[in-house]
């Protein structure tokens, strides 16, 4: 009863998943293939009735999508997603989803994968999925913690068996082999697939050029999949995933330092094309699942875990000279849990569903930064003689913190008519990390389908969305206003503001309204309008080189927009477009004070101001087409551009002495429209296989336009859209 959209039209039964058993409900389940299939299709079904999308927005992409769109499994996770409505590209992969920084939560067959310390790296490829949801709106009571959107992947699995291998590279140095291969007996399957990348555009250039300087990048990404039916009832399954992606940090040129007046070692003046910053994330993570099905009874039990490490390493001298500060940052999170959720049918009219899910999470932060010290009063000689011959100071900071999540759900489905469902429960969520909080969160959706083509939607939902606890940083302020304890020396890193209060959860009421029309049988049109009010709005930051983002809080904040959607899906044909209109907003920063400018923190006081992620439009569009085996493609993303800061005309005094220049996120970035197109074409070999040829342009008109221009809240560095890029692949079957 979930109002969706299917951007393409369905290519066939996804991979379901099959298991095995001794005894004799196995030689019943293994007497053939279809019956496999039959099974297997049943308890996928079953699985899915445990996490029903009433009254939530549901966008689907499917295998042919996802080979469909430019590029195909080649692509990012975040470049599929921003095919969907309400979608918006940022800098280092980021997306943003109907005004919210972040708040994205991903589950493999509808299981959580807990949120790791990634900032452009993709733990998860579009490679491993039979199909990619976008659930958004005003959600059920299954789903908490991170709302702005669950991205459900179903994956890959081995009832189909065969594999492939697949070269694919092109303009700026990229190489891309990969493989994927399943198989099995018929009820124990499995699937894996790897792939390994390299280029020189591993991070959005902070110039115009195609090719930036210091961008090089290598990723490897692994995934397995296993699973075994015990009988007709009931499964297990196990997923195991990898990543292990390098990343240099892009240069400009042009520039000799900062500005900050600094000498190191005798040295001030320090080329910037010559920087040498590289980060590294890893991530491996672990789902393993029991279904179990009966005539009104379906339950799973599934144990998560996720290990995620980020290192950054800086260029000393370099950092120092054009930041103040030079940082080696090492990070780790450890998170796992248990997610147990089952589903009741009572009667024709009622379904009753609840659940359990508890996460531990361990993160570990160190860092070491070397900074320069500063004597606060030269005309006073008692500053204790700390400051040596233009000498760097070492802090160091390290530190590490548990948090445990504990989350229970109730909620019924009760079907008033036939064509009339209420959805209604609550959900409570207890967070014990740097902050202990809790909230009872009720929910209520209601569809109607006054007609056989037309579903009409309502929600209200109440949120809780803890700070993601892996970021919170561990660093003390007062290190760095006083490295030596003296209070006349400080550092070259101390901040302007020393306020650092612990960021809070942030708590909402989102309502949501929506429709979807079918006009004739192969058109949909949507639309869908939502509004946000919140307390403890949580955005976040890069506020240092180290490309990691520090949460912090508006005392308030509010959203809202509406969707436009379209779909045309006939035979060989297959077309979408998605229109979006955004407004977020904040007011009053209340967290972590020490990222911000003095000025603009008492400016953002009393005035609500853009959020720095928000684009007030943007549209995606795509089509594809199949003729005598060539499939011809493309598709296109629009925005009106990010926010950045507005300079004043006539700068504004404060009583306190702080002077406001600019607005912050008072402005937008230019414009911009990227279009990319796709050509394939198989070729059957026979027994043999099959091989495909493909053909991408990633944008076509070499359109040259910039993400970030350096300012904004929480913007360290420009950053630009790619370049034109021509890029071929083959792939085999086998």
């Amino acid at each position: 009863m979930s109002l969706r959209l299917t951007l393409f039209a369905a290519a066939g039964t996804l991979g379901f998943l099959a298991l095995g058993a001794p005894g004799a409900a196995l030689a019943q389940i293994a007497s053939s293939s279809s019956e496999v299939v039959v099974t297997a299709q049943r308890l996928d079904q079953a699985r899915d009735s445990i996490q029903p999308q009433v009254g939530a927005s549901t966008y689907t992409l499917n295998s042919q999508a996802l080979q469909a769109l430019p590029g195909g499994e080649n692509s990012q996770m975040n470049q599929v997603i921003l095919q969907a409505p309400g979608a918006v590209q940022d800098s280092y992969g980021q997306l943003h989803i109907r005004g919210e920084h972040n708040g994205l939560q991903f589950r493999l067959d509808g299981v959580i994968l807990p949120e790791g310390l990634s900032v452009f790296s993709q733990a998860i490829s579009p490679r491993l999925a039979g199909s990619v949801e976008l659930i958004t709106g005003a959600l059920p009571a299954e789903y908490g913690l991170r709302t702005a959107g669950i991205i459900n992947i179903t994956t890959k699995s081995g009832t189909q068996p065969g594999g492939e291998v697949s070269i694919y590279g092109g303009s700026h140095g990229d190489v891309e082999p990969s493989f994927e291969y399943g198989g099995g007996d018929g009820t124990t399957n499995f699937f894996v697939s790897g792939s390994y990348k390299q280029n020189g555009l591993g991070i959005e250039a902070p110039d115009t050029r195609s090719d930036p300087l210091h961008d090089r990048t290598e990723q490897f990404n692994g995934f397995a999949y296993a699973d075994r039916i015990i009988d007709t009832s009931s499964r297990v399954s196990l997923i195991l995933g990898a990543s292990d992606q390098k990343f240099q940090i892009p240069d400009v040129t042009g520039q000799l330092n900062g500005g900050l007046g600094l000498n190191v070692n005798g040295q001030t003046d320090y080329p910037s094309s010559q920087l040498n910053e590289n980060q590294h994330e890893a991530t491996d993570y672990a789902v393993v699942s029991y279904l179990k099905t009966t005539d009104k009874m379906t339950g799973q039990l599934s144990l998560f875990g996720r290990y995620s490490t980020l290192n950054f390493t800086p260029d000393v001298v370099g950092d120092i000279l054009y930041n103040g500060v030079s940082q080696v940052a090492s990070k780790t999170d450890t998170a796992g849990g248990v997610q147990a959720e089952g589903s009741y049918h009572l009667n024709d009219q009622h379904t009753v569903r609840a659940g359990v899910i508890v996460e531990i999470d361990r993160s570990t932060s160190a860092t070491t930064s070397q900074v320069m010290l500063i004597d606060n009063n030269p005309a006073d000689a008692n500053y204790g003689g700390e400051i040596n011959n233009n000498q760097p100071f070492t802090i160091v900071d390290n530190g590490a913190s548990t948090a445990q999540t504990y989350s229970v759900y109730l909620q019924d489905e009760w079907k008033l008519l036939s064509n009339l469902t209420l959805n209604y429960g609550a959900r409570f969520d207890q967070f014990d990390g740097y902050r202990d909080e809790n909230q009872l969160s009720p929910r209520v959706n209601a569809v109607w389908l006054p007609t056989p083509s037309t579903t009409i939607h309502a929600g209200y939902a109440r949120y809780f969305s803890p700070p993601p606890f892996e970021l919170i940083g561990s660093e003390s302020v007062s290190k760095f206003v006083t490295p030596t304890g003296n209070p006349l020396v400080t550092s070259s890193a101390a901040p302007a503001v020393t306020a650092d209060t612990t960021p809070y959860a942030e708590r909402a009421n989102y309502f949501d309204v929506g429709a979807q029309q079918k006009i004739g049988p192969h058109f949909t049109v949507g639309i869908d309008s939502y509004y946000k009010l919140s307390t403890h709005l949580i955005d976040e930051g890069q506020f240092g080189a180290p490309i990691i983002l520090t949460p912090f809080n508006y005392e308030n904040g509010k959203q809202w927009g509406f969707e436009l959607t379209a779909a045309y899906n006939q035979g060989p044909l297959s077309a979408y477009a998605n229109f979006s209109h955004t407004v977020a907003q904040g007011e009053d920063w209340i967290s972590s004070q020490f990222s911000f400018n003095p000025a603009q923190l008492e400016y953002v006081a009393n005035h609500y101001i853009y959020l720095d992620h928000d684009e007030a439009y943007a549209i995606s569009a795509g089509a594809s087409y199949l003729w005598m085996g060539t499939r011809f493609g493309g598709d296109l993303i629009f925005g009106t551009g990010l926010r950045n800061d507005l300079p004043l005309a006539n700068s504004v005094s404060y009583p306190d002495g702080n002077v406001l220049t600019a607005i912050p996120n008072g402005g937008t970035t230019p414009a911009y429209v990227q279009v990319n197109l796709a050509l394939s074409h198989t070729f059957d070999l026979g027994p043999a296989g099959t091989l495909q040829a493909r053909f991408d342009v990633i944008n076509l008109f070499d359109e040259v336009y910039q993400i970030r221009d350096g300012s904004g809240v929480g913007v360290f560095a420009p950053q630009y859209g790619p370049r034109r890029g021509l890029f071929a692949g083959i792939t085999k079957s086998f």
